[in-house]
């Protein structure tokens, strides 16, 4: 029995064996202080070309994989307008730093025998850094959509809240299944079909590791019912992803991520709420103290819960807050299956991003005793 404290606030040398030669570094008239090799990254040809490369499945070290190794942004390389999707681009190519440095922290940190002596199963390290390597290959597929008009951006610096394999596998569940939502709001935005469609096809494989932790880590049932949760603001859930950027790290020459953002006040249910499956009554907590939601009194809020394809709003009282805690209840006819995406919107249905005023917060339904564990603070298995 191993138990872990975490909380998490919101419900990432190269083997130059197998490296393609390099390619000359794209000319720039333009100054930065980083190692040139980071702009040889500008060139798509260059590195191993995921696809076609098998360091993005079957590498086995702890050191960083290309391109994580090269960690600094990538200049533009010729004059002219920003492509038409390139901010939706760097969006995930900033998000997607969060994500492969996660992994690589646990590759780094832990051992087969750290999983094992936690109840895993032998296995466990080994899809650890599949997924690692898979999530080094979405690096290099994000670089190259962005257009030679714009920057890409760099990684910044990290701070996950897990200190053991079981809160890293804790966060890792929240992270996958959250991102099945996330994904179904951005995969929107493009406005070239080429790039929905090369969304869709990184979904899937985000699928696959979602399903390989619900089965092998936690011995739950995998299917998450007739339909993943979408939810249309995909920025939203981006933002709460900030809270593992070290504030101020970043490298100055990013664009701002998200954007376009809205800074909403982060939501979550309150650690008082007993239960978090449908039917289940819960506060509100609004947890940066830094960003609390204003409420007009005389106006009507409500609780919009994203579930499949639907969304379903409960109107809110506001007026006891903040002397006292908001309480809803989930809709009881949703099926436990997936996540449920909760916000606070001035409209029923949160019909824009401009009518939601605080969140989004996510509440896993499958574990669902892992969902209240996190919620508590602490977790066994």
């Amino acid at each position: 029995m191993l138990k872990a404290s975490t909380c998490i606030a919101c419900l990432l040398p190269l083997l130059r064996a197998v490296q393609a030669a390099p390619a000359a570094a794209p000319s720039s008239e333009k100054y930065h202080p980083y190692p040139a090799e980071s702009q040889w990254l500008a060139d798509p040809t260059y590195g191993p070309i995921p696809g076609e490369s098998d360091i993005y499945n079957y590498y086995w070290g702890t050191d960083r994989p290309f391109p994580g190794n090269i960690t600094a942004p990538i200049f533009p390389t010729q004059d002219g307008p920003p492509g038409v999707d390139d901010w939706t681009w760097q969006n995930l190519l900033s998000a997607e730093w969060i994500i492969f440095e996660f992994y690589q922290r646990a590759v780094e940190i832990f051992t087969e025998e750290d999983f094992v002596k936690a109840g895993m199963p032998q296995t466990a390290y080994r899809r650890i850094q599949e997924i690692r390597n898979n999530e080094a290959g979405h690096l290099r597929i994000f670089q190259n959509q962005i257009s030679p008009t714009s920057v890409k951006p760099g990684a910044c610096k990290y701070n996950f809240p897990f200190a053991d394999p079981v809160s890293f596998l804790a966060l890792m569940t929240v992270l996958e299944i959250s991102s099945m939502a996330f994904l179904t709001g951005l995969v929107q935005q493009p406005r070239h079909p080429a790039g929905r469609g090369a969304m869709i096809a990184i979904a899937e494989v985000e699928t696959r590791h979602e399903t390989w932790a619900l089965i092998d880590i936690w011995k739950a049932d995998p299917f998450g019912g007739t339909s993943d949760t979408v939810f249309p603001y995909a920025n939203e859930i981006l933002d709460t992803t900030n809270a593992f950027i070290v504030p101020g790290s970043c490298p100055p020459e990013n664009p701002e991520y998200p954007h376009p953002r809205q800074r909403l006040p982060a939501l979550s249910a309150g650690k008082d709420t007993p239960a978090l499956t449908p039917g289940s009554n819960i506060s509100l907590a609004f947890t940066d103290p830094r960003n609390q939601p204003r409420f007009d009194p005389h106006w009507q809020y409500y609780a919009v819960f994203f579930h499949g394809v639907l969304n379903v709003s409960v109107p809110i009282d506001t007026s006891v807050w903040p002397q006292k805690e908001i309480w809803v209840t989930i809709p009881a006819h949703f099926e436990t299956k997936g996540v449920i995406v909760a916000v606070v919107a001035d409209r029923p249905g949160a019909p824009t991003k401009e009518s939601i005023v605080a969140g989004p917060g996510i509440i896993l339904e499958q574990p669902t005793a892992l969902a209240t564990a996190l919620l508590k603070g602490g977790m066994s298995i």
